[in-house]
C-alpha cells in the first residue's frame, strides 16, 4: 500500500490492540511520553520502557503500562508504531509503503475504505513522528564516520564486529553500560518543559554528536549506532551484512 490506497479505521477506544506487543520506540517517541505525561524523559524511561529505553513496557497480564482502563494515559505522546496502528510502515531504500496489519483479537476497530491511507497518517500526527526520525538518522554517518577512526578492522573482523554490536544492542538484559544508549533515549531531562519539539531535538542532536565523536570505544559506539538505527526503523540488517550502518 502506498498513501494513495483506499484506506479507513475506526477506533472504538476497547483497548484490545494495547495488550501483548513488542513495539519499539524512537528517541522522539520517548520524548513525546514524557511531556504527555508531564515528566522528566529519564522518568518516562523507567516508567513506560525496557530495554533502555527503546521498547515499550507491558505489565505481567499483557496490558501496554500507559493504559487506564481501555484507554491510552499518555494518549496525546502515544508513540509513532500506536499512531500508525492497524498499519505497518516499511522502508525500501528511499521507498515508503504501508502494510496492513491483523487486527488484535476482539477488537472492534472498523476497517474501511472511506478514505485513503494519507488521510489517515495525517489525521494521526504521524508526519511529525517521520520528520523526527529524519533528523535523528543524520547521527549515522556521525558513527560511522567515528567508527571507521576508531576499530581496527585488520585485526578484528567486520563481520564478527557487526554480530556482537547487534547482539549487545538488542539484548533485553545483562547488557554493558553504554551512555550513548542512555544518552539516546534520555533528552536530558527536558520531558515537559517549555521548549518546543524542534528545539529539543536540535539540541539534543548537538550533544548526542558530541559524545560520539569524543567516544574512542568502537564496540561501544557500533551497539549505540545498532539501537538507533533499529529504534528509528531502518534495522539492524547493514551490520548483519558487515557493511557499515
Amino acid at each position: 500500500m502506498n498513501r494513495k490506497s483506499p484506506f479507513s479505521y475506526v477506533c472504538n477506544a476497547c483497548g484490545r490492540c494495547c495488550r501483548d506487543k513488542v513495539i519499539t520506540l524512537s528517541p522522539y517517541d520517548v520524548l513525546r511520553l514524557a511531556r504527555a505525561a508531564g515528566i522528566t524523559t529519564r522518568e518516562a524511561i523507567d516508567r513506560y520502557t525496557i530495554r533502555r529505553g527503546s521498547i515499550l513496557k507491558f505489565n505481567d497480564g499483557g496490558a501496554c503500562a500507559a493504559l487506564e482502563g481501555a484507554r491510552c494515559g499518555v494518549h496525546r505522546g502515544r508513540p509513532l508504531a500506536c499512531r500508525l496502528y492497524p498499519l505497518g510502515i516499511e522502508h525500501d531504500e528511499d521507498q515508503e509503503r504501508f502494510v496492513t496489519l491483523e487486527p488484535a483479537a476482539g477488537s472492534l476497530g472498523v476497517y474501511g475504505i472511506d478514505g485513503d491511507v494519507s488521510d489517515f497518517v495525517e489525521a494521526q500526527g504521524v508526519g511529525f513522528y517521520l520528520e523526527a526520525n529524519a533528523r535523528y538518522a543524520s547521527l549515522l554517518a556521525v558513527f560511522r564516520e567515528r567508527i571507521a577512526a576508531t576499530a581496527d578492522f585488520d585485526r578484528v573482523e567486520p563481520r564478527e564486529f557487526w554480530r556482537r554490536a547487534v547482539r549487545e544492542a538488542l539484548a533485553e538484559s545483562g547488557y554493558d553500560a553504554n551512555p550513548l544508549i542512555d544518552a539516546m533515549f534520555d533528552a536530558g531531562g527536558i520531558g515537559c518543559a517549555a521548549i518546543g519539539d524542534a528545539e529539543t531535538i536540535a539540541a539534543h542532536l548537538e550533544r548526542l554528536a558530541e559524545m560520539i565523536r569524543g567516544e574512542s570505544n568502537a564496540e561501544l559506539l557500533a551497539a549505540a549506532a545498532v539501537m538507533l538505527a533499529v529504534s528509528i526503523g531502518q534495522g539492524p540488517a547493514p551490520a548483519h551484512t558487515g557493511a557499515e550502518i
